[in-house]
């Protein structure tokens, strides 16, 4: 199988392209299990947002392994899925004791559109199997794209929800930037100190102190 990588943009100049996705391809060729998201589902996180554009990076762990729910961005589902993800859920409910509103469906493509990268680090999943991919080497993507984005010196906010998501942002120059580390909003571990967190209002308040807009977060309809 081969990815089609036309819409990326000049995300698709990364070395990880040409020099680890050849491998993944294979392994997903041959892969028995139903695995997730779709194939032109997969980099929908990068096509959304190009690097000029990112404001927010919110990193995660890898998608929904229940089918019918991962789409390509990190927490966000259709908006006919019901119930919601659990994490997504769990993040609504962090997002109403934060900022007294949420959105009322799971479809958070309209984040991407003010400028949040929302990233899994392992980009896809087997069918029931969380972390089923771990192993196949996306995360090599993710550095690198946390790698360019360090570069260009453009202050961000990084929302590093979980231990993959904060090992894989280690690097990250906090100096600049505000870095939010807090437990993944999955249910084993959103009560160890997601909730409570306030990660919404405090990336708000700070882009706003840069002197930039805050990030509607509650609702697609604003313009």
């Amino acid at each position: 199988m081969r990815f089609d990588l036309s819409k990326l943009g000049s995300w698709a100049n990364l070395p990880f392209f040409a020099e680890t996705l050849p491998a993944i391809e294979a392994a997903l060729a041959v892969e028995t299990r139903q695995w997730l998201p779709a194939p032109h589902q997969v980099f929908a996180a990068l096509e959304a947002c190009q690097p000029q554009d990112v404001r927010v990076v919110i990193l995660g762990q890898d998608p929904y392994p229940t089918p019918g729910h991962a789409h390509g961005l990190a927490f966000s589902a259709e908006p006919e899925t019901r119930p919601l993800p659990k994490s997504l859920a769990n993040i609504y409910k962090e997002m109403q004791e934060d900022l007294g509103a949420a959105p009322e469906n799971a479809d958070l493509r309209f984040w991407a559109a003010q400028g949040v990268l929302l990233l899994n680090p392992i980009l896809t999943v087997p069918a029931g199997a969380a972390k089923g991919h771990e192993k196949l080497g996306w995360q090599g993507l993710t550095q690198q794209i946390l790698t360019v984005l360090a570069k260009d010196k453009t202050p961000r906010v990084y929302l590093l929800w979980g231990k993959l998501a904060q090992t894989m942002g280690a690097e990250i120059p906090a100096g600049r930037n505000l870095k939010i580390e807090t437990p993944h909003p999955s249910p084993l571990s959103a009560y160890r100190g997601f909730f409570g967190s306030r990660p919404f209002s405090a990336a708000n308040n700070w882009l706003q102190d840069q002197g930039r807009p805050p990030i509607n977060w509650t609702d697609p309809d604003l313009r």
